[in-house]
């Protein structure tokens, strides 16, 4: 079975605004320069996570951590993400990797349509197929002038 990177370029919509969402909830909700990594699955505001502090050393707790999340946030939005969140750059680190595996066999199992998306401060991309999105500063979109 061949393994397929969960997002292609271009992403749909829904995609698109969860994970710019994922990435401004990291952005307002973290004040810390460093912070441990965390694990999230669900919908940015409606979703599960583990903070692998201290990290978790064996890839079959990971993947065990990742398979438990996915199955609880799967009742609470039908269309679950899964994302890490950490400090730093926009490229591959450990972090990401030790996760990559453990997630990919997690979501494989449970025949989750989803893969692994890492959120910095400074946007999303996936490990597998380096989709991404990167923004200098990124905010929250107005709702408008009032009354309208």
């Amino acid at each position: 079975m061949a393994f397929h990177p969960a997002l292609q370029a271009p992403i749909d919509r829904h995609t698109h605004l969860a994970l710019r969402a994922a990435t401004l909830e990291l952005v307002e909700g973290e004040s810390r320069r460093h912070f441990p990594v965390a694990v999230h699955a669900g919908a940015p505001g409606l979703g599960l996570r583990h903070v692998d502090d201290p990290p978790l050393g064996d890839a079959g707790v990971r993947a065990d951590v990742v398979s438990a999340l996915l199955r609880r946030a799967s009742g609470l939005t039908t269309r679950p993400l899964l994302w890490l969140t950490r400090p730093g750059e926009l490229s591959p680190h450990d972090d990401d990797l030790r996760w990559l595996g453990p997630a990919t066999w997690a979501c494989a199992s449970l025949g989750a349509p989803v893969g692994l998306v890492v959120v910095t401060r400074r946007g999303w991309f996936d490990p597998v197929s380096d989709v991404r999105r990167e923004w200098r500063r990124l905010r929250r979109r107005s709702a408008g002038p009032a009354g309208s």
